[in-house]
């Protein structure tokens, strides 16, 4: 599911026919959101009836005119019923004091933008293999996984079959009594493929039931089909809810009313095959939450935006729903198929676990509109699977039917599913869907507490990243966030801190473990953020380490016979199992700053690409473990540590690192992290490379776009990467960039590069100690801006992009930093009522780690904070000597060829050079041979970019003041650190193995470890005590096969779950919103 998540008012929109002779086909999906004018969404507290409802509107907007105002009539099965919500037009004349006026109103919830989505569908008929014409960079595992020629499995006839339902049909077990609700495009009454269609109902605004687009169609016979092309659950009770018009068009208000009724017919199990964009529409993530309180089992494709990582869709990356993505027949995960983290914890830490389970989505036989079968690729295949097995599953268990709810449903899924050999935990989640051992499970089934993922073991190939980087003393901690799903009740509590027990004989005591988590589990569901730090007694230690977290949950359940009350304690252990290796040398230890990488959808971030249409914002994350994987796979497999920095450049420890790494960096910076930084550089021979992009206010004003809801222009709150505080960064090397956009091919000698909306240098150092590189490149700046073409001659022009500097101790002098630049470098022509655009956050509490847990800090910097160390307030040294070592400085225009969002040409090669030259002070015959230095004169009419003067960064930076428009600066934050949990430390005799289900269901082999393609932490060197004495230090991968020391995975386990047995849950129809982050999709 392609996103394009912007308020855009150019929605476009398409009729689709469906193509009979082409049947094989898979699903490109475009959206667009667009803001209703005038048109807001208006929640109460509680169900009330209409004429209620308008009383309290009436009584808030008492002081205006009602000619200016007016709650919009919805014709549709719930008109009449009590309901949560209005929908209200405002005239633009008292917009703002009449939303003022309703959110004073103390039965008024919130007050929210009202949003049309237009889904365009394309059916695609598969391009072959071999086709080449289009020219895209892939990782190397992607392309051995995807494009190595091997024995292909037949597509099957009956995917029931493959997945074992029919098994279960001659036993009787059909999904019978089972209400599932099909959210799509509608389906036609007298379609001959089902059985028990129980209801229709349309919520659009066309007068139709049938399907017009096939999509429906096809999605409800995987689920019932009981002819030709069969389904899961062919007795199943489907309900069709019609939400997309036949021009793909939908409303968040038609999906709130569907949802209301969904829940007033008792729905068991919804299927979402039409997971949108934007996580961000609160009353529609909120609503979810209601509907899975009410224990309706929702299941929803988690996207088509694969195989990059972190491009998880909404809702199937929320926490109480069954998110789905898909595999082929090789049991592979799809190419297409969306991959995790969750991105939307990522400035506070990682990202949840998803998908939740994977089933097949890849030329998967289904109901065509008209009747007979056709095939189709997507998640959009592989949800309706998952949806029409959880029927089976039910039907098949009714001695257990009052146990059952999401979250239970989720544990069954996720205790049955199969693990993939080839495929990390982000992407499968728990493996492929397996409905025999999901049932065996359920049918067994007490209410209890578990975890997902239910353990921590990097020695496990699944387990990437984890697995992918061992854990040392100084280095930043491992952090992971878990899911807990509650299968006791609707609402849990955690009461009291966790409790770390280290196993001392299994080098348990070389852990701290820092736990945070959500107090309030709802609904059905909650989070555990762990963090995890080698302590200095490891320094020189190689090995595993091993211990658990225990975790209390208390739930309120209902006593059968009497209808009592009580509460359950439900105690759960989370294993932990991780490798640590000596300490590093700096020249190895690579640190990313992702503190200063902010992303859509808190502001308006644009593309760094400005030849992408079809992606406007900027929202994947920006991370080692999203859309830079393949940068830090590359890396790693050069052996190197990369590790992230998620707080100022003022709180960590520069002896520690060779080199830290910067990219498209679009937050500003303290003037301590300035000092701060000059300071590591000359004194402490700390390295920086640079990656930057495009910033330029013309351009930024360009792809400005109206709101026609605030009746404003947006412009961008950045560019593609804030390059006036890069300068100002650097403003004391004397490094400047410019206002310049840039495009076009070019080579450096044997290796071909792509410059995509990059930047170029207009102040460089010129000496016997600096490389300045040029290349002829377009000004595509100016021919974004000009209507009129370019005369060809003149289109190509040389600009120096890439920069190497030696510093020395001639930059000591400072030029004092100030927190507000010179009116003469800010930007203030655009028009004030252009750029107010609001706030797009939504309820910012909800983080991965709460706000009153510290971040971390090294050691080193512990040590200084007890001293009251003010950055501000060190002095220059009065003497150095001439043979002290300072730090280099790399400075390169484009950061999209490390970005493999639409990387097109990658600069790996690059990469590794820069990071020769910054941790050894070696440059490459390449580098030296393209060298201008000295002989360059910078062009006069090539200038540094104004700041925008009236954007709206500082409403969500972290650096600027909330309340100003002029780029004042905010206090710089302490540097917090973790607060370890406490620990219990215990003696473990066992043999502990952390995951066994396979080998106990499907008596898999367990002692043969898959070889990691990234062990170069593995070897037998150990640090000496100073990095000088191994200057060519470098990791190697050491062959696994037959070594007994590392063979981790064949130890065998204990089973930390333990199920805690409860009570018959009541059914709950109450509408409570939890403190949690929902993530980004």
């Amino acid at each position: 599911m392609r996103k394009l998540v912007t308020s855009i008012n150019c929605a476009t929109t398409s009729n689709f026919t469906i193509d009979q002779k082409n049947k094989n086909q898979h699903i490109e999906t475009d959206w667009i959101i667009k803001r209703l004018p005038n048109e807001f969404i208006v929640q109460f507290t509680e169900y009330l009836n209409k004429e209620t409802r308008k009383k309290y509107i009436i009584s808030a907007l008492s002081g205006y005119q009602q000619t200016d105002w007016k709650i919009i009539e919805r014709k549709n099965p719930v008109a009449n019923l009590p309901s949560d919500f209005d929908v209200i037009n405002l005239s633009s004349n008292i917009l703002e004091g009449a939303k003022n006026a309703l959110k004073r109103q103390n039965k008024i919830k919130s007050v929210t933008v009202h949003k049309e989505v237009t889904r365009n569908l394309k059916f695609v008929v598969p391009i072959s293999i071999t086709d080449t014409s289009k020219e895209d960079f892939h990782d190397p595992e992607l392309d051995e996984k995807f494009h190595k020629r091997k024995l292909l499995r037949a597509v099957p006839k009956q995917i029931t079959s493959l997945l074992k339902a029919d098994a279960l049909w001659k036993m009787g077990i059909t999904g019978k009594g089972i209400k599932v609700a099909v959210f799509d495009t509608g389906l036609s009454k007298s379609h001959p493929h089902f059985k028990k269609i129980k209801e229709r109902t349309n919520w659009t605004n066309e007068k139709l039931l049938d399907d017009g687009v096939s999509h429906g169609t096809f999605v409800a016979g995987l689920i019932a089909s009981s002819k030709e092309c069969l389904g899961f659950a062919p007795d199943a009770e489907l309900y069709i809810f019609r939400v997309f018009t036949n021009n793909q068009v939908s409303y968040t208000s038609w999906f709130l009313d569907a949802f209301n009724y969904a829940i007033f017919k008792g729905i068991n199990i919804l299927n979402l095959s039409i997971g949108g964009p934007d996580f961000l529409d609160k009353p529609f993530v909120e609503k979810v939450q209601e509907l899975t309180a009410n224990k309706v089992i929702m299941v929803s494709a988690i996207g088509n935006d694969g195989p990059l990582y972190g491009t998880l869709n909404n809702p199937g990356d929320q926490s109480d729903v069954i998110g789905v993505g898909g595999i082929n027949f090789e049991d592979n995960i799809a190419k297409f198929s969306s991959r995790g983290m969750t991105t939307w914890e990522l400035p506070q830490g990682y990202g949840r676990l998803k998908p939740d389970i994977v089933t097949y989505g890849s030329q998967v036989k289904g109901s065509n509109v008209k009747g007979g079968c056709r095939s189709l690729s997507g998640t959009s295949v592989a949800s309706p699977i998952v949806s029409g097995a959880v029927a089976l599953i039910m039907s098949g268990a009714v001695d257990k039917f009052h146990y059952m709810n999401p979250a239970s449903i989720k544990q069954a899924l996720i205790e049955g599913a199969t693990r993939l050999n080839e495929n990390n935990m982000f992407e499968q989640g728990h493996g492929k869907l397996n409905i025999l051992r999901s049932l065996d499970f359920i049918n067994s089934y007490e209410p209890q507490v578990t975890l997902s993922p239910s353990y921590l073991d990097t020695s496990e190939d699944y387990m990437w990243p984890y697995s992918s980087q061992s854990l040392f003393y100084t280095s930043a901690p491992t952090i992971l966030n878990i899911t807990i799903l509650n299968g006791v009740a609707v609402t849990g509590h955690i009461r009291d801190p966790p409790t770390w027990y280290p196993y001392e004989n299994h080098n348990g005591h070389f852990l701290n473990v820092s736990v945070t988590y959500s107090k309030i589990l709802w609904p059905w569901s909650g989070w555990m953020a762990v963090q995890i730090v080698s302590t200095e007694a490891s320094e020189k230690f190689e090995g595993i380490a091993q211990g658990h977290i225990s975790l209390s949950v208390y739930s309120l359940v209902q006593e059968p016979n009497t209808g009592n009350e009580k509460t359950v304690k439900s105690t759960i252990r989370f294993p932990i199992k991780v490798r640590i290796i000596p300490r590093p040398p700096r020249s190895k230890r690579v640190l990313w700053d992702q503190y200063h990488s902010l992303r859509y959808p808190s502001g308006y971030l644009p593309r760094d690409n400005l030849k992408i249409k079809s992606d406007h914002l900027d929202w994947r994350g920006d991370h080692i473990h999203t859309n830079f994987k393949d940068m830090y796979t590359h890396l790693r497999n050069g052996g190197y540590y990369i590790e992230v920095l998620g707080s100022p450049f003022t709180c960590f420890n520069a002896s520690n690192y060779g080199t830290l790494l910067v990219v498209d960096p679009e937050e500003e910076y303290f003037t301590e992290e300035i000092r701060k930084l000059k300071q590591d550089i000359l004194y402490n021979e700390l390295s920086v490379i640079i990656f930057a992009d495009w910033y330029n206010t013309s351009v930024m004003k360009k792809i400005k776009f109206f709101d026609e809801n605030t009746r404003k222009w947006w412009l961008p709150d950045t560019g593609g990467s804030n390059i006036p505080a890069i300068n100002e960064l650097l403003r004391d090397f004397n490094i400047e960039l410019s206002d310049t956009v840039l495009e076009g091919y070019f080579s450096m000698l044997d290796h071909r590069m792509y410059y995509a909306s990059g930047t170029s240098i207009s102040q460089f150092p010129q000496s016997n100690k600096s490389i300045i590189i040029e290349r002829e490149l377009f000004d595509q700046g100016r021919e974004f801006l000009q209507s009129a073409p370019i005369d060809n001659s003149k289109r190509k022009q040389w600009y120096p992009i890439l920069g190497l500097l030696q510093t020395d101790q001639s930059f000591v002098k400072i030029n004092p930093a100030t927190p507000n630049p010179p009116n003469s470098q800010v930007d203030d022509s655009s028009n004030h009522d252009e750029i107010k655009n609001e706030n797009l956050l939504v309820n910012k509490n909800r983080i991965l780690l709460e706000s009153d847990i510290d971040q971390y800090e090294l050691q080193q910097l512990q040590e200084q904070s007890e001293q009251d160390i003010d950055l501000l307030n060190i002095k220059e040294p009065v003497a150095k000597s001439e043979q002290h070592k300072s730090g280099r400085i790399a400075v390169y225009g484009d950061s999209n060829c490390l970005d493999s969002t639409h990387i097109d040409k990658a600069c790996f090669w690059l990469l590794d050079s820069l990071l020769e030259f910054t941790m050894t002070s070696h440059l490459t015959s390449l580098l030296k041979n393209m060298n201008r230095s000295g002989k360059l004169k910078f062009k006069t009419d090539v200038r540094p970019p104004s700041r925008m003067s009236d954007n709206n960064l500082h409403k969500y930076s972290n650096i600027l003041k909330k309340d100003s428009n002029f780029h004042e600066k905010r206090p710089i934050q302490k540097c917090l650190t973790l607060k370890w949990t406490n620990k219990n430390s215990i003696n473990v005799t066992s043999t502990v193995i952390l995951h066994q289900k396979d080998a106990k269901y499907d008596d898999l082999e367990s002692n043969a470890n898959l070889l990691r393609k990234l062990e170069s932490e593995k070897t037998n060197m150990v640090l000496d005590e100073s990095d000088e004495e191994v200057p060519n230090w470098r990791n190697k991968p050491s062959n696994l096969v037959g070594n007994t020391e590392n063979d981790y995975s064949s130890n065998t386990n204990i089973t930390w779950l333990k199920r805690n047995k409860g009570l018959p849950l009541r059914r709950v129809f109450t509408y409570f919103v939890r403190n949690r982050f929902i993530s980004q999709n």
